[in-house]
């Protein structure tokens, strides 16, 4: 199992940055991708991005492309989402999450990952 605490958040105006942490601890070595979710009020949490641990391969969803940055530390076993030119509509509680195989599919976090708390992220107009 791993553990992930995730940190960061908080309020910015409306095109200001954030840079989003998520720190991993127990069975790390397990790690095949890591990835960032994002749950605003009365939706479903969706797909922000992810980074696959060994080769560093990213992807994004296209809302948050040239916008949004995912990186990691491998030794320091932490993730990272640098966001920039934020919007109201960013506005969600961030979550991260750790994949021990191949990402197929973006549900395959939600049936396989482990995941963190959460962090609010509130963007203000």
């Amino acid at each position: 199992q791993v553990q992930l605490v995730e940190s960061g958040g908080g309020l910015v105006q409306a095109g200001g940055s954030l840079r989003l942490s998520c720190a991993a601890s127990g069975r790390t070595g397990s790690i095949y991708a890591m990835g960032w979710f994002r749950q605003a009020p009365g939706k479903e949490r969706e797909f922000v991005a992810d980074i696959s641990w060994s080769a560093g391969n990213t992807d994004y969803a296209e809302s948050v492309k040239a916008r949004f940055t995912i990186s990691r530390d491998n030794a320091k076993i932490t993730a990272y989402l640098q966001m920039s030119s934020l919007k109201p509509e960013d506005t969600a509680v961030y979550y991260c999450s750790a994949l021990d195989r191949f990402r197929r599919y973006y549900s395959d976090y939600a049936h396989f990952g482990s995941w963190g708390q959460g962090t609010q992220v509130t963007v203000s107009s």
